[in-house]
C-alpha cells in the first residue's frame, strides 16, 4: 500500500533525518522525496510504501503526528488512493 506523506513547517536541521529515521524503524520504504525551502519555510513530500495496510498505516500515521507535535511542525499521510482518484476525474 502506498501512502503520500507532507511535511511543512520552519527550517531548521535535522528534519529529513527524523521523519526518514522514524519510517526506517517502522519499516517503510521511501518511493520519492522532493523537499524545498521557500522563505525559511521547509516543505517536504513523500511517496511511502507500507508492507502493511491498516495497522501499521494507523501506527505510522500516530508516530508522525507525535513528532510534529515535538518538532512543532505539520506533517501528514494520507493514502495514494486519494490522490489517485482526484486525478481520475
Amino acid at each position: 500500500m502506498k501512502a503520500v506523506i507532507t511535511v511543512l513547517g520552519k527550517d531548521r536541521t535535522g528534519i529529513i533525518a527524523s521523519v526518514s529515521t522514524l519510517l526506517y524503524e517502522e519499516d517503510v520504504n521511501i518511493l520519492d522525496i522532493s523537499q524545498t525551502i521557500m522563505g525559511g519555510m521547509f516543505t517536504m513530500i513523500m511517496l511511502v510504501e507500507l508492507s502493511d495496510q491498516g495497522a501499521q498505516f494507523a501506527k505510522v500515521r500516530e508516530r508522525l503526528m507525535a513528532l510534529a507535535e515535538t518538532m512543532r511542525m505539520e506533517i501528514r499521510m494520507q493514502h495514494s488512493d486519494i490522490f489517485d482518484a482526484m486525478h481520475r476525474v
